[in-house]
């Protein structure tokens, strides 16, 4: 009799494995359209992270969605198939990382704190990884965040903000102003120029960004002089977009994900009306430069067409560039993925110019 219950336990885990699975059609359809559409080099690394046969988010539970392999997973595959050392540090050399805790909103956040080489102080970068505000961490958006330090010659300071549903929206926003106040207080003590920071994050962390750019205007602290949002989510009233539309069944990130990570992070429909989510219909004046990098193969490449021509109307300086070939999490790809390398040397120069500018500033003030 416990012969049957374990086999018919064991039955019941294998079918619950498989309806988690993506639908075997649409997996189809996508991949063909990701050989036609994607590069060689990014196709590479979407048909390694296939090779993992991962879950579709949108079937698992929370825990199952966190334990998926990740895009960055996928990059150490090909390096590993390429012969080539994986380790964040072989990868971008001249930028050394020490993790710590400092203050959030409401207890200790982990956080990352990578210096690249060269006499301080240094500009520091206060910067918010991606994973729908519901998965993922530091650990797995390292390649972003190491990468840009080395490009902007700046500390970047790399923060895990509390994630949905254990603690839902704005719980990650109020953890990430709270990240930027910690920075601007305390910057000098490793190594950091109060006096220039950015902000910079990718996906959801696109999306606070520029949110902690607009909180800490209104809150009359100490102004970014340069936003850096990769791929950003700016809305998240309308799935009918363009972009959700082409790049449906996408992959790494497709609209039914989106629609998942929402339902996880969201109290009730009304918070889609907030402008910390709705980053178009938000109060944008008065806000440092911002540059927009978005990806052809990507749902939220016109959320970040549609932030520009809000920025732009409230008469904010932004540049945007749409990478042709990539794909959602190309950013963190530079080891691997040409456009992603060029992505983060722009990613690199946009906020340095910032940085020199203020600095410059800084100098004429002071009568030096």
């Amino acid at each position: 009799m416990s012969d049957d219950r374990s086999k018919a336990a064991v039955n019941d885990e294998h079918r619950d494995e498989q309806d988690r699975k993506p639908n075997a059609v649409k997996a189809a359809i996508g991949k063909v359209t990701a050989t036609i559409r994607a590069d060689d080099d990014m196709l590479e690394v979407m048909n390694a992270f296939l090779a993992f046969d991962p879950d579709a988010i949108e079937k698992c539970d929370v825990e199952q969605a966190r334990r998926q392999p990740t895009a960055a997973d996928a990059v150490k595959a090909v390096l590993r198939n390429q012969g080539r050392d994986p380790s964040p540090e072989a990868l971008v050399p001249g930028v050394s990382s020490v993790d710590r805790v400092i203050p959030g909103a409401a207890g200790e956040l982990r956080a990352r704190i990578y210096t690249p080489t060269g006499a301080t102080p240094l500009p520091v970068v206060v910067y918010f990884h991606g994973g729908g505000w519901v998965i993922a961490d530091l650990d797995v958006y390292d390649g972003g965040a190491r990468g840009l330090s080395a490009q902007a010659g700046a500390i970047v300071v790399s923060v895990d903000y509390r994630r949905a549903p254990e603690h839902r929206f704005p719980a990650a926003w109020d953890d990430a102003l709270a990240a930027y106040r910690w920075v601007a207080d305390n910057a000098a003590s490793f190594g950091g120029d109060p006096g220039r920071i950015a902000i910079a994050g990718e996906s959801a962390g696109g999306n606070l960004a520029l949110a902690t750019a607009i909180a800490a205007r209104d809150a009359g602290l100490t102004a970014p002089c340069h936003v850096l949002s990769v791929y950003p989510v700016a809305q998240t009233g309308s799935t009918s977009t363009p972009s959700y539309i082409e790049n449906a069944i996408a992959q790494p990130l497709n609209k039914a994900m989106i629609t998942w990570f929402l339902d996880k992070l969201l109290r009730s429909p009304e918070d889609k009306a907030d402008t910390r989510l709705n980053l178009v219909g938000a109060d944008l004046r008065g806000l440092p430069p911002v540059t927009i990098i978005n990806a052809q193969l990507d749902p939220l490449r016109s959320d970040g067409a549609m932030l520009q021509e809000a920025l732009q109307e409230d008469g904010v300086s932004v540049q945007r560039r749409d990478y042709h070939g990539v794909a959602h999490e190309f950013f963190g790809m530079a080891a691997v993925v040409e456009k992603a390398r060029q992505a983060q040397q722009f990613a690199g120069e946009r906020p340095r110019e910032s940085f020199d500018l203020d600095l410059a500033r800084t100098l004429v003030s002071g009568g030096i």
